[in-house]
């Protein structure tokens, strides 16, 4: 609307209130992002839904359970310098491995949290945000794609092809390749969509994602930081919040203002957002 001219000035905003419901009522309102008639009618879960992923990706391409826990270890790390991260704390891979088994092979601390949160952005053209802001962040690469609701009628468990096509879609608009992004926050609502996600988005080549984690591609000093807020798994996962927190703390870190978690010299940050199991994916690129 703002790129278009139709509009001069707008305010994105999302918020969400999950921790007044039970757990298992919070679960029936998210699996309404999954196939109810073919997946939640039948109980499938998203913890579910993505250790059938998971497991796939362990069986084809030897990704361990200590990799997908390096993801939630790294997460938490971030978020301890996160003031509005949920959960401030550290965890070890060991600590992962022994927390309750959600479903296999996901335990509690592979999963991101209930949480409530809100969060906003404000756009504008170009020259109208120099007139609010020293330090305008520019949109160069916006794109959406979408895939089956259930994993049955994908054409691969292991890679979320929406995340795919947003991507590529976005890198064309921006004009630049995967390697050439600073910065990342890509959407964690378990350790093994974090894998997925890096892989898919073309950081880093198909069934990697595990041990490029592992060897500290995506640390804070790593080749790209990826979830330098903490990520849904630490910083929370409060949904309809959840994307415009990404989009802000890519903004943080273009800007230097990121703290004790900034990265050096980053030029290029992308945010990378998925609806249900994979059903459809936006990715965002920005610049200073």
């Amino acid at each position: 609307a703002v790129a278009s001219g139709y509009c001069d000035i707008v305010i994105a905003a999302g918020v969400e209130k999950m921790t007044d419901v039970s757990s298992g009522a919070a679960a029936d309102a998210l699996a309404a992002a999954a196939d109810r008639e073919w997946e939640c009618f039948f109980g499938a879960t998203f913890p579910a839904l993505y250790a059938m992923m998971a497991k796939m990706h362990m069986r084809r391409y030897g990704t361990t359970h200590d990799q997908m826990a390096q993801v939630a270890v790294k997460n938490h790390h971030h978020a301890c310098m996160n003031p509005i991260a949920q959960y401030q704390m550290e965890i070890g891979i060991d600590d992962v491995n022994r927390s309750s088994m959600v479903a296999d092979p996901l335990h509690v601390l592979d999963c991101s949290p209930i949480s409530d949160g809100a969060s906003v952005v404000v756009l504008a053209p170009t020259e109208t945000a120099r007139k609010f802001s020293d330090s305008p962040i520019k949109i160069v690469g916006c794109a959406q794609a979408s895939d089956t609701l259930a994993l049955h009628d994908r054409r691969d468990l292991t890679t979320l092809d929406a995340t795919v096509h947003a991507g590529r879609s976005a890198f064309r608009q921006a004009g630049i390749e995967p390697r050439q992004v600073d910065v990342a926050e890509v959407h964690d609502c378990f350790t093994i969509a974090e894998i997925l996600a890096i892989e898919d988005l073309g950081f880093v080549e198909k069934g990697q994602g595990g041990r490029a984690t592992e060897e500290g591609l995506t640390a804070l000093d790593g080749e790209i930081a990826v979830n330098t807020s903490g990520g849904l798994k630490a910083c929370g996962h409060p949904v309809g919040a959840t994307g415009i927190k990404q989009a802000y703390e890519i903004a943080l870190q273009l800007r230097g203002e990121a703290g004790r978690r900034q990265v050096d010299e980053v030029e290029i940050g992308l945010a990378h957002n998925v609806g249900g199991s994979g059903g459809t994916a936006l990715v965002h690129i920005f610049t200073r």
